[in-house]
């Protein structure tokens, strides 16, 4: 299995296969502490071979720098199913989230996992604007 693409952003959607991304991003700038983002997705693509035809379980988790979960931590199974004369096959999925909120500034990490082991992570920051001027 490998994780073509992982990516936390602006806006996601799948259109027949195909992974359509809006404004990837890894820093959620914010005067305030606590801040909520309105709305974002994480989007990633994986491709399965053959072999790996069956039932996966997905999880997401996002934590902050001490390792506590932040915002919801969903999970749900896969069928992967691939046809006889094709040797892999490719997963979209997309988790919109709506107004997760950030207590700290600071280091943030999401990791995506699959059947239990983590097969991708992301790392982003919350961070006060730089000042202008």
């Amino acid at each position: 299995m490998n994780t073509e693409a992982f990516l936390l952003c602006d806006a996601a959607t799948d259109q027949h296969g195909k992974l359509n991304i809006l404004g990837a991003f890894d820093n959620i700038f914010s005067k305030e502490i606590p801040v909520r983002h309105p709305s974002c997705s994480i989007a990633s693509r994986i491709r399965f071979k053959k072999t790996e035809e069956g039932e996966h379980l997905v999880k997401i988790s996002i934590i902050d720098a001490d390792g506590n979960q932040v915002g919801p931590k969903p999970e749900g199974k896969i069928m992967v199913r691939i046809g006889d004369n094709i040797n892999s096959a490719v997963v979209n999925l997309i988790l919109n989230l709506q107004g997760i909120e950030f207590k700290q500034y600071g280091r943030y990490q999401i990791d995506l996992l699959v059947d239990g082991s983590v097969h991708a992570s992301l790392p982003f920051q919350v961070s006060q604007p730089m000042p202008s001027g």
